[in-house]
């Protein structure tokens, strides 16, 4: 890997990552990010309570799978680090839990290096790699040298997919997923978080449109097509739902938010 400092970050850019660390109350954005991200909030006001209810669903679903036994997570997508970050949710519950994390984004990589700290027990380790190469991904050491892929593996795919339209690469994003899919062995598990365009389509075009400005493509996706890519996989309860009806916490119930303001599906399968 090149040395950090010849790495052009870009930032008069926006991306994807720190628009949506921007979303959460962040600070790791720059004028290009918060310029874009106030576009796309112009064009769907709901955007901070998206982002908000995705962020929940994964602290959620982490603490779910690890209460059911799975100590091995490979999160793709990772984003700046936001605490608490997955691998404090999974050792928290198993402290020896190993943790994957990638991006394609070098401020990702720099902040994930300060700011990942595992559990002495556990392992946490960070590939900067790019999810349109799945085979090149999967080939990266960090993930080897952590992962044991004769054992299940919780992966996550959180609000990534829906950045990888099907004219980007072949197969487009069912393509990838099913690359990754056949890598794991039986009894892990697929997380997945994908905007939908079903609650209220006219915004999510509009949302669309603005990230599709700012240099970031994107496609929002149908229950039916996001299903597909579960496809042979065992979808556990409750199903592909909204984010916020995914065993929701007291504190989600209590919010009241709407399907149109989750504006995603999440769901979890294991492999059989």
């Amino acid at each position: 890997m090149a040395d950090d400092s010849t790495v052009d970050l870009k930032l008069d850019q926006a991306h994807s990552a720190r628009m949506y660390d921007y979303y959460l109350g962040g600070t790791t954005n720059f004028p290009a990010d918060r310029e874009a991200a106030g576009k796309a909030l112009a064009a769907f006001p709901s955007l901070l309570a998206t982002a908000r209810i995705n962020r929940r669903f994964m602290r959620r679903s982490t603490r779910f799978l690890a209460q059911q036994g799975m100590t091995q997570f490979f999160d793709i997508g990772t984003g700046i680090p936001t605490s608490p970050n997955l691998h404090e949710v999974a050792q928290e519950v198993t402290p020896s839990s190993r943790v994957v994390y990638t991006d394609n984004d070098p401020i990702v990589l720099a902040h994930a290096r300060a700011l990942l700290h595992s559990h002495a027990d556990g392992h946490t380790a960070y590939a900067h790699a790019d999810a349109t190469d799945p085979a090149g991904l999967l080939a990266t050491p960090e993930i080897s040298d952590t992962l044991d892929f004769t054992r299940p593996i919780a992966l996550s795919l959180n609000a990534l997919l829906h950045f990888i339209t099907d004219d980007l690469v072949d197969g487009g994003a069912h393509g990838i997923v099913e690359h990754l899919k056949a890598a794991l062995p039986k009894g892990s598990t697929l997380t997945i978080t994908h905007v939908t365009p079903d609650f209220d389509p006219e915004g999510i075009a509009r949302l669309t449109g603005a990230y599709r400005a700012a240099g970031t493509p994107g496609q929002a996706r149908s229950q039916a097509d996001i299903a597909r890519l579960f496809d042979g996989w065992d979808l556990l309860d409750p199903g592909l739902v909204p984010s916020q009806r995914w065993r929701p916490d007291l504190e989600d119930q209590a919010e009241n938010v709407t399907d149109a303001e989750a504006a995603c599906y999440a769901g979890i399968a294991r492999k059989p």
